[in-house]
């Protein structure tokens, strides 16, 4: 079969670095989800540091929505968001709770049948207590939670922060905070609380849940298992006449968010 091979261009590691490599390989070792990327191999020692896994050969999700003429009907667009969502569960349900920290849409990978998987643990912690230590802010501020990116402790709800963002590029096939630097959006999420614009036009459903997914205080944004739930039942919804989908999003919400 096909392989993908990660491998290091700096094989200079040592010390702390070498240990979060092979402690990337120790998480990626314990998981087997259809939405998670399979881990398939190492070499843990240097000058051939890599990761062997399974070959997603329509790349990564990244590169799918935000192609020129992006043409994915919302159901795939659904679909997708929960197999990122039955993945990330996966993570959070694990003992210890595995917490990604790096969940955007280019760590997403995509396969020939159109299913999306987690990949890439580069980050990753295993929760042993309550709070993670934010030691680093290494990662890509488009999609981080604002506690992370002011180097606070945070809990696996930063992940949720996260899918959010993966949400709201799902429902607008833009790209998140486009025109702004780095620096420029560690201020105004992390410092200004600002959240990026929703547009009128995404289904009040969506637009709801992904509120959820960026509110301020962690512990009231929902888990993996609540919005693969949503997600489940938004996807029934989602039939060809607009105007029998708007009859059903009332009571969808007074059911779910009431």
């Amino acid at each position: 079969m096909e392989v993908a091979v990660k491998k290091f261009l700096d094989q200079e590691f040592y010390g702390d670095a070498l240990e979060e490599f092979r402690c990337e390989v120790r998480i990626m070792r314990r998981l087997r989800h259809p939405n998670i990327v399979l881990f398939m191999g190492a070499v843990t020692r240097p000058p051939h540091l890599s990761i062997v896994s399974e070959y997603l050969p329509r790349g990564s999700l990244y590169k799918i929505i935000h192609r020129p003429n992006c043409q994915i009907d919302e159901k795939r667009r659904i679909k997708m968001a929960l197999d990122v969502a039955r993945g990330m569960n996966c993570l959070h349900t694990s003992v210890p709770t595995i917490v990604h920290r790096d969940l955007k849409s280019p760590n997403l990978l995509v396969d020939d049948n159109w299913t999306v998987k987690v990949c890439d643990f580069g980050l990753s912690r295993l929760k042993h207590s309550t709070f993670l230590s934010s030691k680093s802010t290494a990662g890509t501020p488009e999609w981080m939670a604002p506690e992370v990116l002011r180097n606070e402790q945070s809990n696996e709800k930063c992940d949720i922060y996260s899918f959010g963002v993966i949400l709201w590029e799902l429902a607008t096939l833009r790209k998140p905070w486009h025109g702004m630097n780095q620096m420029q959006v560690v201020g105004a999420v992390g410092f200004q609380d600002r959240r990026l614009d929703i547009p009128k036009e995404v289904d009040p459903i969506v637009a709801s849940i992904i509120r959820d997914c960026w509110q301020k205080d962690p512990n009231l944004r929902p888990s993996f298992i609540q919005l693969t739930s949503y997600l489940k039942t938004l996807q029934r919804l989602v039939i060809p006449s607009h105007q029998e989908t708007a009859s059903n999003h009332v009571p969808y919400e007074i059911s779910l968010y009431r």
